[in-house]
């Protein structure tokens, strides 16, 4: 997605076990990465092309076609709850939160984040409102982290993102499924 910032390299925290086929964001993480009860988000998602993931992705693309109304990541998610990976037989690792987090959960843990998407948001104009102001409080934190201490003699451990006013101010409440 193009609502997603990189803060660090993604591909390295990815899994290198050879039977993952998708490894896919999530919007709220519940700490068992291999549960298709995740909301996924499509903001950022890696996948092995083989027949299996060839497959979901035609099937995935048809049902988008009949889907009148619906988003194509919204399509996936049903596709997920119908059991369509077990049935392609195609290995899952559901993403923490903690490395590839939004504007639904914010990451615990600003010196692991890699991705932040600007997902439960409703404007384009809100997004990019708000993720600028994630970008100022990223670089603020590998500012300060070289000090050490921050110019407010606050240490870097009190780091939190900011708030996503604008997203919340967009007529989508923060914690709804978008």
């Amino acid at each position: 997605d193009t609502d997603v910032l990189w803060l660090r390299n993604p591909f390295t925290i990815l899994s290198n076990n050879q039977t993952l086929d998708l490894q896919i964001s999530t919007t709220w993480f519940s700490h068992n990465s291999s549960s298709e009860t995740h909301h996924i988000n499509t903001g950022f998602y890696f996948i092995r092309s083989n027949e299996r993931t060839i497959s979901l992705f035609e099937t995935w693309y048809d049902m988008r076609k009949n889907a009148t109304g619906m988003k194509e990541q919204d399509v996936l998610e049903n596709l997920i709850k119908d059991g369509v990976l077990g049935k392609l037989g195609i290995g899952t690792k559901f993403l923490d939160t903690l490395y590839f987090s939004g504007f639904c959960e914010d990451s615990r843990d600003v010196e692991r984040v890699a991705t932040v998407h600007a997902n439960c948001c409703k404007s384009i104009r809100a997004k990019v409102t708000d993720l600028k102001k994630v970008l100022m409080a990223w670089k603020w934190f590998k500012r300060e982290k070289n000090v050490g201490v921050s110019s407010l003699g606050n240490r870097i451990t009190d780091f939190q993102w900011p708030i996503h006013t604008s997203c919340i101010n967009s007529g989508v409440m923060h914690g709804t499924k978008i």
